[in-house]
């Protein structure tokens, strides 16, 4: 019998391989499994983010809010005009009219007035107390998975090893900015530099700063964690800074899913579902011709 091909996983263990070379096992079951939960969680965490903040759809520098304060920097409103009743954005005191998706939407004829619609939250109808069991839930979710993650990536190596920039790596990140600038993709073992300055600020920055301004809005935990509202600046700036740290997380979303597409999402999906990537062919010399893969 011929021997099996073996491959080597991130955490260093032999795995049986197929015998195509350009065929690495990249990613691990636990990579794969904290992805998928964080996906999940990240998901549901949005759109009953969105119901709760439906309920008070502005957002406020300072500790106070009220209308004895002008600091709002964000407010999502309906107003009655000649033209009817129209929905419109504010954005440090710039109003732009967003009827039918902002302010006021709905079905035609059923129009009500809502901050963000019914399409983009959990539940679809107006449930404060739902939208705030699923959002802590899958905050929990986040929060627990995030901290056993850290802890085994550290234990593993798969931190230092896969993760942390190098020297080497920023410089090269010059030639990354221009290779995906020009959708120039190498298909390698390594991650290169813009994934991990992605991926470190995401998971050593965004996700933690969620969880922390998260826990400073919650006034259950101001006798646990009493100097969290005065370090964020107030509660009412806590609750911008979650906001903002939101729109980050969908704006890599989206960035990470056409970086996917442009990549080649079947390969991509298969390392993140199977574990198994395919690589770029080994370079030949002119004198070599290269196969078609």
């Amino acid at each position: 019998m011929e021997p099996v091909a073996r491959s080597q996983s991130p955490t260093g263990t032999d795995i049986a391989a197929p015998k195509d070379a350009t065929l690495i096992y990249r990613q691990s079951r636990w990579t794969r499994l904290t992805h998928w939960l964080w996906a999940i969680s990240l998901f549901f965490m949005l759109l009953s983010g969105l119901q709760i903040f439906n309920a008070r759809p502005q957002l406020y520098i300072g500790k106070e809010s009220g209308f004895g304060y002008n600091n709002t920097i964000f407010a999502i409103g309906a107003e009655n005009t000649s033209a009817g009743a129209r929905g419109y954005t504010e954005i440090f005191g710039k109003r732009f009219d967003t009827t039918g998706v902002l302010g006021w939407s709905g079905p035609p004829g059923q129009e009500t007035s809502r901050g963000f619609p019914s399409w983009a939250t959990i539940p679809s109808y107006y449930d404060l107390g739902t939208a705030r069991v699923v959002h802590f839930f899958f905050a929990w979710v986040l929060t627990t998975t995030l901290i056993v993650w850290v802890v085994a990536s550290v234990a593993n190596g798969h931190l230092r090893r896969d993760l942390a920039p190098r020297i080497d790596d920023l410089r090269r990140l010059p030639r990354d900015i221009v290779d995906h600038a020009k959708l120039k993709f190498h298909h390698t073992r390594e991650y290169n530099t813009l994934q991990k300055m992605a991926y470190g600020g995401v998971l050593f920055v965004l996700l933690p700063l969620m969880i922390i301004t998260g826990l400073a809005m919650s006034p259950s935990m101001d006798s646990v964690l009493p100097f969290l509202n005065e370090l964020l600046g107030g509660r009412q700036t806590a609750r911008t800074i979650h906001f903002t740290v939101m729109l980050l997380l969908v704006a890599f979303f989206v960035v990470h899913i056409l970086m996917i597409l442009a990549a080649g999402p079947i390969n991509e999906l298969r390392s993140i579902i199977t574990g198994w990537y395919r690589t770029d062919p080994p370079a030949h010399d002119d004198k070599t011709p290269a196969r078609s893969a």
